[in-house]
């Protein structure tokens, strides 16, 4: 039988749920009936890479000079020239490209190459809360375009499907939902690790900790977390909240804390490859985006036992069941999430019953699943 090929394309493979995701897909879908080439830009250098997960799964990403996050119309018509090139060389029966540059890029080159099947998945969208008016048009005039000559477009959730929909790009027929899929496996089992981060910041067992795990960038908003936790401590003194991530905002928002008076209470812990480690710790975790598709730190947090507190925008909604698994508030309300999380670190009884509600959900997130979905479909298009 021959191997079906497959040219997978994504910006870059910076720390975060994308990149995961198709390092995940490239090492696990079936190698007796795909082969894979996965191809990706640099990272910019705040942003962390995710490397050393592809380097453990044996997965080698073929690097296009251009495709990275920065948009120069010299250098993206060099890297989609070099993608044109790929597929022209490569020959592959399916290209499937993750997030929007790469989505452009990749689409047009395998276009113009004759490549039979063209697949695109969104893993959000940058319609809302990125760019200014202008440019929001243009690239939402790009995408119903692209939309038009792509076989099928994925959403990872229900609710970006939804406004991807509305927004009029794609079709029902064309437009699906394919959840994330990633390997909770150390997070269900994390409970063994409890204390351990504790004892490296040199904090009490019985101190309330608050996390959010997100890039240093404006969509995460973390002045919102940052307001709301200086509203917790002035309740829960003793309370330290982390922050476990980098980017370009890292220097403001270390401002932010001073001017807050919260540098006793708040720690900036970069990039952690032990992320099972921090979340066996956590009390609470919390994300305060303006806009989100699937978040895979949620679905971490939750596979921990984690209750969360988050912003009611994108996915978010799809993922956290409010009152269940987590409380939901509204985007840009510091007061609303200090409320939240005063509520839950007040009651331990609730934490534990929203943490095993957590648990209980995330299956539906495993990497199997994502892999049983993706040949799925991969397998009705062949046909």
């Amino acid at each position: 039988m021959n191997q079906t090929r497959i040219l997978r394309v994504i910006a870059r493979l910076n720390i975060g749920g994308p990149a995961r995701h198709v390092i995940l897909l490239s090492a696990r879908i079936d190698p007796a009936r795909y082969s894979t080439l996965l191809v990706t830009g640099h990272e910019a250098p705040s942003e962390g890479n995710m490397n050393s997960l592809a380097k453990s799964m044996a997965v080698e990403p073929t690097v296009v000079a251009g495709l990275g996050r920065e948009i120069s119309l010299w250098r993206d018509l060099l890297a989609w020239f070099r993608l044109y090139r790929l597929c022209v060389r490569y020959r592959p029966h399916i290209v499937h490209t993750h997030t929007a540059k790469a989505g452009v890029l990749g689409r047009i080159a395998a276009r113009l190459a004759g490549v039979p099947i063209i697949v695109h998945t969104y893993h959000g969208h940058v319609f809302q809360g990125y760019f200014s008016p202008l440019k929001t048009r243009l690239f939402l005039a790009i995408e119903r375009w692209l939309g038009r000559s792509t076989h099928r477009l994925i959403a990872v959730s229900e609710a970006v499907r939804q406004d991807l929909l509305r927004l009029g790009i794609g079709t029902p027929e064309r437009l699906v939902v394919i959840p994330l899929g990633l390997n909770l496996d150390p997070f269900l089992r994390c409970e063994d690790l409890r204390g351990q981060l504790r004892t490296e910041l040199g904090l009490q067992p019985d101190t309330p900790l608050v996390g959010i795990v997100a890039r240093l960038v404006p969509i995460k908003a973390h002045e919102v977390f940052l307001k709301a936790a200086a509203k917790v401590c002035v309740r829960f003194p003793q309370s330290r909240f982390l922050l476990v991530g980098d980017g370009e905002r890292l220097a403001e928002l270390q401002l932010l804390v001073e001017h807050l008076g919260l540098q006793e209470q708040v720690l900036f812990l970069g990039w952690r490859q032990d992320l099972d480690r921090v979340l066996a710790d956590l009390d609470l975790v919390v994300l305060t985006s303006r806009n989100e598709g699937s978040p895979v730190c949620l679905i971490e947090a939750m596979a921990a036992a984690r209750p969360v507190v988050a912003t009611r925008v994108g996915g978010v909604g799809d993922v956290v069941d409010d009152g269940i698994t987590g409380c939901l508030v509204d985007a840009d309300m510091p007061e609303d999430v200090a409320d939240a999380i005063l509520a839950l670190l007040g009651d331990e009884k609730r934490r534990r019953a929203m943490g095993e509600a957590g648990r209980q959900r995330v299956p539906r997130f495993g990497i199997d699943r994502l892999v049983s979905d993706m040949d799925r479909l991969y397998g009705n298009l062949l046909r």
